[in-house]
Order: structure tokens, then sequence, then C-alpha cells
């Protein structure tokens, strides 16, 4: 457990295997919402002894998110350990998907629970996934799962470390793998939503896969869509 700013905790999970053999690092962050305290606890990691232990010393789990539709392999054993809490999943996601109930679709409108803590925005038109990316306003903090990535250069081996390269996924600076790039399908409302992102005050910057940055995460933004919005 590592604090990343006021009421924000980042977890690192075990690597989880995707398509091709790709293993891919994992990230979570716990946001303590004012009000009750309760936690908001986006996309979850592997729930070991230890992170359920130091996730209840916070507080009580009140929101289970998964943020696209690639980021819910946790989120049954999250929301079996924590049966009051809501589950709130990005378009793309079922129960029958993600094994569990999902208590609330998100988008571009804010859970009223969370509303001035932490801002959304979807960003849609991508034939890989649909996801949510949000702003921690305490922390001036920005989550993104899988849209803008900076997994280490020696991470992969083999032919998966040469085709990571050529997909930006290890590139030097954290930037929009090219797959993703390519699926867009609708750029025009892909760069209306990333552009509201860009207006974040952004400071910080939290990355499901690539290092947590603790300043320049507006530029960083920038830089990494440019390709979309120049």
């Amino acid at each position: 457990m590592m604090q990343f700013g006021p009421d924000l905790w980042l977890f690192d999970g075990p690597a989880v295997t995707g398509a091709g053999g790709f293993r891919f690092p994992t990230r979570m962050a716990v946001v303590r919402l004012p009000g009750d305290g309760g936690l908001w606890v986006w996309s979850p990691v592997a729930l070991t002894a230890e992170i359920q232990a130091s996730v209840d010393a916070l507080g009580a789990v009140r929101h289970l998110i998964a943020p696209n539709s690639l980021h819910y392999t946790f989120l049954k054993e999250w929301a079996q350990a924590y049966p009051d809490a809501i589950v709130e999943a990005a378009p793309g996601l079922s129960p029958k998907t993600v094994g569990t109930a999902i208590h609330a679709p998100l988008g571009n409108t804010h859970d009223p629970a969370w509303a001035g803590a932490v801002d959304q925005v979807t960003v849609p038109g991508n034939r890989i996934t649909t996801e949510v990316v949000f702003f921690h306003a305490a922390s001036s903090t920005v989550f993104v799962t899988d849209l803008v990535q900076q997994i280490p250069n020696d991470w992969f081996n083999g032919w998966r470390a040469l085709v990571a390269r050529l997909d930006l996924m290890t590139a030097a600076v954290p930037s929009v793998p090219r797959k993703f790039r390519m699926a867009t399908t609708d750029r025009a409302a892909a760069r209306k939503a990333v552009r509201r992102i860009l207006d974040w005050p952004a400071d910080q910057l939290v990355m499901a896969h690539g290092t947590p940055l603790r300043e320049g995460g507006q530029q960083t933004l920038q830089n990494a869509f440019r390709w979309l919005t120049d």
C-alpha cells in the first residue's frame, strides 16, 4: 500500500495473463470519500488477506469500480468479500461476464455518492473497449486503465517484447498503444471526451499499467493523446 495523496492509496497486484499470453502488471486505487468516509475502489486487484486487512483499516468499502470491459478479473471476489458494496461497471460488461451483480452502469453521469470528489468521462468509439477515466479532485489525480500505458521495457521477453515495443506499450513515455489508436472508429466522439479529460487540472497520473506520476499529469496526457487531438 502506498499513499499517493490526500485520501488516496495505491495497491499493486500480481500480473495477469491476457490475449496472446501477454502478462500485464495490475494496480488498484482506493479513494476515501468525504461524508461517511466510505471507500471507492478502482480496478480491483487480487484480494489477498494482506490487501484486505489494509483496505479495511482505511474504512468501509462502498463502491467497486470496473473502469472498462477488460478490468473486471477480480471484481467477483471483491463483491463476495464486500456484499454491501455497490458494483459499478463500464459499458460492455454484464453480470454474466463479471460473475456478479452490477448495481449501476458507469457513464458520464456521476453517482451522487462521489459527486464533487471524483469526476468521470467515458471515452467512446473504440472497438476494443469503452473506458471510463476518472479524476480525484483532492489529489489532482487522473486514473486510466488501458488507454495510456508505460510498461517497463524489460517486462516482456522474446517476440512479445518486440510486439509490445511496436505497440508502444513499453514506449519511453506514457502512450496510447497503437492497437487502441487503430481500434478508434469514432474519432470525433473520442476526441470530444479526451478534451474534457485534458481540461482537468491534473498533477498526478495513475496508470494501471505504468509507474504512477506525481507531477506533470496533464502534460503527459496531452502528449499521449496528441495523435487524436491535433
